[in-house]
């Protein structure tokens, strides 16, 4: 029993160097790399609060506060995007770390995982707190629903994102390609911009593939007391996150018995 609480201690010890690691390669100086992603999401919530009033979008979103309702989908929209990037690009089997004995390919894909929540949350935390000091009030109809889609979202992105690092040893130009794709696929499809309940039924089904989607109108429920997420479903993206989550460990398993190290160098 010692054995193991002394080989816990070391694990988590060791995921604490790695995480800070992580997140201080973003940047050579930790609070520039911070304030760089605080700058990112306040880009986002000002470049859409500008498009939805010069298109004229404003009426057929949910009655309540307007910032409210764009930053529950841009805090999620970066929380999927930083996971998928994050777990994609830690280089599983490839990566060189993986020299030192006490470091794994657990180890190395749960620290990019916790550095980009890291990261997200208090880049989000600081953003409300500017909004709700500066701008409105922001209250939330059910934080703490809110929070469980955020962390549905953010688990979602691990799990696509491990899928990819997975894939990436057997053809790295296509699936980084397709990573890329996927990522940009998310601008539109996410419906950070929309409502789910006011697109038409032929429109639907061009968001409906997306977890992220999902998780987005699920947050706007709890976000809003006048919303009700009737044409989307919270358990859609909680079955394919365990669904990809076993096909990525399985397959990164696989491919780490039998990987080399002429796979990284392949074009």
């Amino acid at each position: 029993m010692s054995r193991f609480l002394i080989g816990t201690w070391n694990f988590l010890k060791l995921l604490y160097y790695t995480t800070v690691s992580d997140i201080r390669q973003s940047d050579g100086n930790a609070l520039r790399g911070l304030l760089k992603e605080v700058m990112q999401t306040i880009v986002l919530v000002a470049m859409f609060y500008v498009m939805i009033n010069v298109l004229g979008m404003r009426g057929i979103v949910v009655r309540g506060n307007f910032i409210l309702f764009l930053m529950s989908g841009i805090f999620l929209f970066m929380s999927h995007n930083k996971a998928v990037l994050k777990i994609a690009g830690s280089g599983g089997a490839t990566n060189p770390m993986l020299k030192h004995a006490p470091v794994s390919t657990l180890l190395v894909i749960i620290s990019a995982a916790l550095s980009s929540l890291y990261i997200q949350i208090f880049s989000m935390g600081i953003v409300l707190l500017i909004a709700h000091t500066l701008i409105e009030p922001i209250v939330f109809y059910n934080f703490k629903g809110f929070m469980f889609c955020f962390f549905v979202a953010w688990i979602s992105g691990i799990s696509i994102g491990l899928l990819f690092l997975a894939l990436s040893p057997f053809a790295p130009t296509i699936i980084g390609l397709v990573t890329t794709l996927y990522r940009r696929a998310n601008m539109i499809f996410s419906g950070k911009m929309v409502l789910a309940s006011t697109l038409p039924g032929f429109i639907l089904p061009m968001f409906a593939w997306n977890p992220l989607f999902h998780s987005i109108d699920q947050a706007r429920g709890y976000t809003f007391i006048n919303y009700n997420p009737r044409v989307t479903d919270i358990n859609y993206p909680i079955i394919l996150t365990f669904v990809f989550l076993i096909i990525g460990m399985m397959l990164e398993h696989w491919t780490r018995k039998y990987v080399s190290e002429s796979w990284s160098k392949r074009q």
